[in-house]
């Protein structure tokens, strides 16, 4: 059984000019042990699906789904109690999650006494033990700073830590290294594969860059719209993609034009999100539209454990 089983999750938000479709019908099997990630461009609900999972959908939000398990256990009425329990959350911009005005020992010490029944000093000392984990030297000088005396990778790793902190074993990463620069934010990759291995953790990883799935993730989940498009190991995404959207998002990377040559650009844009859709999302930004594509809902396709929403056939892939 996944560690975390969704199916067709949809998190739909009122407000006076319509309700607003921010996820329309995601779906995810995670394993245990496993980084999984999920990419897309901006709106298509990446990071509103990591908020469902931790019961942190914006009041009034209506969430619906076929399953939205955790191990076993229905995150509709559950993710409350499972949250910073069993489910932890690394934030995009570290500098923004720790207070300023609080020393980084107060805040370890502040998610320690929440979660462990332990005096100061065995406290403190775990403390020392989990940033010491995440590789940083000098745990106690650490502990004796505040935010702005650390650098952004090692303000990150300081979040990685307060999650480690809290005993979850399963941890959503939101675009873990957005504000770090290319070189820092591979560490901070390699930490979290570190930290899979080494403590049995399993990580949904939430980003944009293709980069990162190849570099960290053993599967992937391409989002669109809202909708999960395409589903499978790593290596066959991104080497055999099957949706056009994979496709063009793969085009789209400097690496993939020729030196001097003008970059590929996917033209349009996502549908709003109080749009209906009534076929493929993707169909008016689609190079291979066909005729159906607007107007009847994609059907599946598959290679082994690979999956993906097309009207175009297999080999067309």
């Amino acid at each position: 059984m996944p560690l975390l089983d969704i199916r067709n999750l949809s998190v739909s938000i009122p407000t006076s000019e319509g309700e607003v479709h921010a996820v329309r019908a995601v779906s995810l099997e995670i394993e245990r042990g496993e980084v999984h990630g999920v990419i897309g461009e901006s709106g298509c609900g990446k990071t509103m699906t990591g908020m469902a999972v931790l019961g942190l959908a914006p009041k009034g939000a209506r969430i619906v789904a076929d399953r939205f398990n955790f191990d076993g256990e229905d995150l509709r009425e559950r993710a409350a109690q499972l949250r910073g329990r069993r489910i932890g959350m690394i934030a995009q911009d570290p500098a923004a999650a720790l207070n300023p005005v609080l020393s980084i020992a107060r805040q370890m010490d502040d998610v320690i006494r929440a979660h462990r029944d332990l005096p100061h000093r065995g406290r403190h000392a775990e403390a020392v033990e989990l940033l010491a984990a995440t590789g940083l030297p000098d745990p106690e000088r650490v502990l004796r700073s505040y935010p702005h005396q650390l650098s952004g990778g090692m303000q990150q790793r300081v979040v990685i830590a307060q999650a480690l902190a809290t005993g979850a074993e399963f941890l959503i990463a939101d675009e873990p290294t957005t504000a770090l620069d290319v070189s820092v934010g591979a560490q901070v990759l390699a930490l979290l594969r570190k930290l899979v291995t080494e403590r049995g953790l399993t990580v949904l990883m939430i980003t944009h860059d293709m980069d990162v799935i190849a570099e960290a993730c053993d599967r992937a989940t391409v989002l669109y719209a809202g909708r999960s498009v395409e589903t499978g190991p790593v290596d066959a995404v991104l080497q055999s993609p099957g949706h056009p959207y994979t496709r063009a998002l793969l085009a789209a990377l400097p690496d993939a034009a020729p030196l001097g040559a003008r970059l590929a650009a996917i033209e349009g844009s996502i549908p709003p999100p109080r749009s209906a859709i009534a076929g493929c999302a993707f169909a008016s930004r689609c190079p291979q539209a066909l005729q159906q594509c607007a107007a009847t809902p994609p059907p599946g396709r598959n290679r082994a454990a690979h999956r993906w929403l097309c009207h175009l056939p297999e080999d067309a892939a």
